[in-house]
């Protein structure tokens, strides 16, 4: 089936275009709103070729197509189908209507969680990209330092260019941060870029030194300084200048607004925000990151193994409820604290688990010849070496249940290991072998040693403890 047909087959049996009020994407899923959710025929939609699953809450439609192909087919249904796919117009009250009741099922703490999943992942190719160039250009530097390439010319260049494209983005990323933020809360994109850009301006020293903020002996410890908060101060810091900027509006005339708004936004914002916000965000970040010390980074081993393996064997039911991008902003803590990132390397584990799964069900299938199963782990497989585990989830294990939690305890196993070798990354994004060139050198073998660990370890509990009863009847 081609994704024209795919695309034109999901809309079908969504109820057809009439029923739907938005379509996107992620990485590996279709995102729909419809209607009305009692038009959706979902054990077609299961079983069409090309779904590897689907998630559904109320008229919220997840389809899992994998990698590449849902973006593939989100752009066919906007493009070529003529789907929607910006908010709607204020005068369509209907849809609205739908719309907001939708949003009203999601807690609070939900809500929260996918404002910043909206904030961050935009920026994950560019987070990827930037980490493995870092990674790359960390290895080049590193293997001129041992004498095993030449300082100067072609390896000189290709060293620079690496580390140019890495900071490219890594070097900016509050600015980042700051323009998606602004997109989520409903200010200006460019005035929440603008507050980034503060938070790593060096002229925050100099108001900290002016103000007896500044620590001189230990920057870091500063009450104010450059990039205090991270870019949890960041997004608090676009957070109120979005309610700043529309407050000013509502009271301004038309003709002030253009000039007026923007410039009173941002010295108001600006003053809390290096005043009140960073220091306090600074403070959170900091606790963060001593609190993450005491668990990621201790020197006792016993403390490493079990909570290596306690995290590696919890994310995958994270991911299940998308709890798994309220973790972002703990990498970025990490990766400006630290100069790396701990956590990243061991949560990744569990796509390398639930890969070792899926290779012992496919044994099983075979062997009693369930060949629709078959085909999806075939289907699904490539992806979940690539650190792309959703397909294989909603795919494969969260239906028989059963391999969900095998490959949860098997990748326990190599999270244990990959906090006892106290791994780090450049930078985070899909796990599984792709991740490899974004771990620190000194950090490549063992991040991989890891991953078999956790690809046997998988294998091994779900081949012994899935019956052939199990596979036969999914």
């Amino acid at each position: 089936m081609t994704n024209l047909e795919l695309a034109k087959k999901i809309v079908e049996l969504i109820g057809g275009k009439e029923n739907v009020i938005k379509v996107a994407n992620c990485m590996t899923r279709l995102r729909v709103n419809v209607k009305d959710e009692n038009l959706i025929n979902t054990n077609q939609l299961k079983s069409t070729e090309g779904v590897l699953g689907i998630v559904q809450n109320g008229d919220y439609l997840q389809i899992v197509l994998g990698p590449g192909k849902a973006k593939k087919v989100a752009d066919i249904c906007i493009e070529d189908l003529n789907l929607p796919k910006e908010s709607l117009k204020a005068g369509e009250w209907k849809e609205n209507k739908a719309a907001v009741k939708g949003s009203q099922k999601e807690s609070k703490f939900k809500k929260v969680i996918n404002v910043i999943a909206n904030i961050f992942i935009p920026l994950i190719p560019a987070i990827i990209a930037a980490g493995i160039f870092n990674g790359l250009g960390s290895l080049i530097s590193t293997l001129q330092g041992q004498g095993v390439l030449s300082s100067e010319g072609f390896w000189k260049v290709t060293q620079l260019m690496f580390s140019l494209i890495g900071g490219g983005f890594l070097g900016y990323f509050a600015i980042y941060t700051g323009i998606n933020s602004a997109k989520q809360f409903g200010a200006t994109e460019g005035l929440g870029g603008m507050i980034g850009a503060i938070s790593i301006s060096a002229n925050i020293v100099a108001i900290s030194q002016t103000f007896g903020l500044y620590d001189e002996a230990v920057p870091l410890n500063s009450i104010l300084t450059t990039g205090k908060g991270g870019i949890i101060g960041v997004i608090m810091g676009v957070y109120i200048l979005a309610k700043i900027e529309k407050a000013i509006r509502k009271r301004l005339p038309d003709v002030l607004d253009l000039i007026l708004t923007p410039l009173l936004t941002l010295l108001i914002t600006g003053i809390l925000f290096v005043f009140i916000i960073m220091p306090v965000a600074g403070f959170i970040s900091d606790g963060l990151v001593a609190v993450l010390s005491i668990i990621i980074n201790s020197s006792n081993p016993v403390v490493s193994v079990i909570s290596g393996y306690v995290l590696a064997a919890l994310f995958l039911p994270m991911v299940l409820l998308g709890l798994h991008h309220g973790l972002i902003p703990i990498y970025a803590v990490q990766l400006e604290a630290m100069g790396g990132v701990s956590l990243f390397p061991v949560l990744a584990m569990a796509g390398a688990g639930q890969v070792g799964a899926a290779i012992a069900i496919y044994l099983i299938a075979r062997k009693i010849n369930n060949e629709r199963l078959k085909q999806v782990i075939v289907g699904a497989l490539p992806a979940g070496f690539l650190g792309v585990g959703e397909p294989l989830i909603y795919g494969v294990t969260l239906p028989m249940f059963k391999p969900f939690i095998t490959a949860g305890l098997g990748a326990g196993f190599g999270g244990a290991y990959v906090m006892l070798t106290h791994v780090l990354a450049n930078a985070w994004g899909p796990s599984g072998l792709v991740a490899i060139p974004i771990m620190q050198p000194q950090s490549m073998l063992n991040y991989f040693i890891g991953l078999c660990i956790s690809y046997i370890a998988g294998f091994i509990i779900t081949y012994f403890v899935i019956k052939e009863s199990d596979v036969k009847n999914i």
